[in-house]
């Protein structure tokens, strides 16, 4: 294929055709004949419910079967939104998506595409949180795959029974860490199955390209080991020797079944493994830690928004964060990163404008010895200062991060101290789900009579401040990750570099504009995604052809088009 020609259209690698190229060319839903159209009804990838032509009801044994309406999926989908519309509990819409998800894929995928902002928060933060903490009790059908510690020995044979062959991204948890809601054991699920869904409806990544997992190695949380209707392994976590053989039979099978270019996404694993298996495995595989690189990425890129409100360079500003874990220390790693590349200085300079907060303090110096290694490198020279607010006098940040899993830890006073020492305080308070933030976008704008340019990890609605409506940003990983994840497929990209995270980050920045400043927004809004997941994969694939990181030859002319091109659209096929 020369580099201009855009055929791959509908799902990178569409290896039977049934996503593929122009959408009025018809497909044969099936591969082996069958009597009766009642199995296609059944099959989520191929029904299309009350839209079956009268053509295909002849053609696939569907007469009968159907009331005599044929809708169109514009109408489905009409008829779907008020349906869920009316659920007054998210917890219920969740579970009527997950159905839909289960009973005709592509119009699941549609709602999800077409009414991306007012369902966001139900397939992914903050419903998602309650979906998996009552997982047990909702459960109906498994979606993806359960590696538990039962399976050891016989991973690959699980990955086997997996129906797709052809899998391009898997999410992975453990379910020790889960949002802020911390261990969830196997119910962690909800992570994955969301992670995905997202990767389709936002990144265009085919749906039969996805495989969602979830390591079960038992549970540390005492209310789901009691739990009549938990539906995990009922023991203590594993830890040690025995976690890591499994992890490490894992990462191998999955290499051996799927090859080198599977995308292995770690999401929601507890801090000391997330940073130990990014380490160990980022040099053989393609691995990529959301919590760590995703949430660094996004963040990174609301920074490089804001500075056009702020004035200066990232070097110039000083960083305060609350909360050293994954998150925390993952966004200061690559802020130090992003200054060095603009400035030329060596990353241990950079280090030195950016400070960390954790349970104890101030990171400083003098507590190195007893740190956990993953922080050592942000103890800088100064006295103990054990208070949030103290430390913000002392440090005197223009830009203060929350990252700390812990709700409500931007106080009056905290806020009011960012206001008094800059202008414009840029406050993001990251911790998901919407209970678990560092403060509310209301309680920024009123303590900072204002000023502050808000971002948080969950949505909050627009607020009005003195006659000003206010849209608070939202720092959402799924800004990065989907479009991160289709420029990794579509360059055949074999590992994960910085500098990719650092060109989504940039590709994002940019897609801001100053109408959305005019808003006081420092990040796009939702309904453009799939336009800023094509640009985000452009630039991110042009990042692995310069490393020489991607296996895909040659490289397309037009990076962006081709992107495109390659996303999975949810309307229905015809049927031969």
């Amino acid at each position: 294929m020369d580099g201009g020609d855009y055929s791959v259209a509908g799902g990178v690698e569409d290896v039977y055709g049934e996503d593929a190229a122009s959408m009025d060319q018809p497909v044969t839903p099936w591969t082996v004949s069958v009597a009766s159209g009642y199995s296609l009804m059944r099959d989520p990838r191929h029904n299309k419910g009350l839209a079956f032509t009268e053509k295909e009801r002849d053609a696939h044994y569907l007469r009968g079967l159907l009331p005599p309406v044929v809708l169109t999926q514009e109408l489905q989908e009409k008829k779907l939104m008020h349906n869920l519309r009316q659920y007054q509990v998210p917890l219920q819409r969740y579970m009527a998506l997950m159905d839909l998800q289960e009973r005709n894929e592509r119009l699941f995928y549609k709602l999800l595409v077409d009414n991306v902002e007012e369902l966001l928060p139900v397939v992914y933060t903050p419903t998602v949180g309650e979906a998996c903490q009552k997982y047990g009790s909702i459960f109906r059908r498994p979606q993806g795959l359960y590696v538990s510690l039962k399976e050891k020995g016989k991973i690959l044979e699980v990955l086997k029974n997996w129906p797709q062959r052809s899998v391009q991204v898997i999410v992975v948890t453990d379910g020790e860490r889960i949002l802020g809601l911390g261990d969830l054991g196997c119910q962690g699920m909800g992570i994955p199955v969301g992670k995905l869904s997202l990767y389709t409806a936002l990144g265009g990544v085919r749906p039969s390209a996805c495989l969602p997992i979830t390591i079960d190695v038992g549970t540390n949380n005492e209310k789901l080991l009691n739990d009549e209707f938990y539906i995990g392994l009922r023991q203590r976590r594993a830890t040690g020797q025995e976690y890591a053989e499994l992890l490490h039979e894992f990462m191998s099978a999955v290499k051996q079944n799927y090859g080198e270019k599977v995308l292995i996404q770690f999401e929601d694993f507890a801090n000391h493994n997330a940073f130990e298996l990014l380490a160990r495995y980022s040099s053989s595989h393609l691995v990529f830690n959301d919590d760590i690189q995703g949430t660094a990425s996004v963040v990174l890129a609301g920074l490089l928004a804001a500075l056009r409100l702020l004035g200066g360079t990232l070097a110039d500003h000083r960083f305060l964060f609350l909360g050293a874990g994954e998150a925390g220390t993952g966004i200061a790693e690559l802020i130090a990163l992003e200054m060095s590349k603009q400035t030329g200085n060596p990353i241990e300079e950079n280090r030195k404008k950016i400070w960390l907060v954790d349970s104890r303090g101030l990171i400083v110096d003098s507590r190195k010895e007893s740190l956990q290694h993953f922080k050592k490198p942000w103890a800088h020279e100064h006295e103990p200062v054990k208070e949030l607010v103290d430390a913000v006098k002392a440090i005197k940040p223009t830009v203060l991060i929350g990252t700390s899993g812990v709700g409500k830890q931007f106080t009056k006073e905290v806020v009011e101290a960012m206001a008094a020492l800059n202008e414009k305080p840029l406050i993001m308070a990251l911790s998901n789900p919407t209970s678990q933030a560092e403060c509310t976008a209301e309680a920024a704008y009123t303590w900072s009579e204002g000023r502050a340019i808000f971002a948080s990890g969950s949505p909050f609605d627009p607020f009005e401040y003195d006659g000003k409506v206010f849209v608070p940003g939202q720092a959402n990983n799924a800004y990065i990750f989907p479009g991160f994840g289709l420029g990794v497929i579509i360059s055949g990209a074999i590992r994960v570099h910085d500098d990719m995270l650092l060109a989504a980050s940039e590709a994002l920045a940019l897609q801001v504009t100053e109408e959305h400043y005019e808003k006081g927004l420092i990040y796009p809004p939702f309904s453009d995604i799939r336009k800023i997941s094509a640009n985000i994969a452009a630039k991110v694939a042009a990042k692995a052809y310069e490393l020489g990181l991607a296996s895909h030859l040659p490289q397309p002319k037009d990076l962006v088009k081709y992107a495109e091109s390659c996303m999975y659209s949810p309307k229905y096929r015809t049927y031969r």
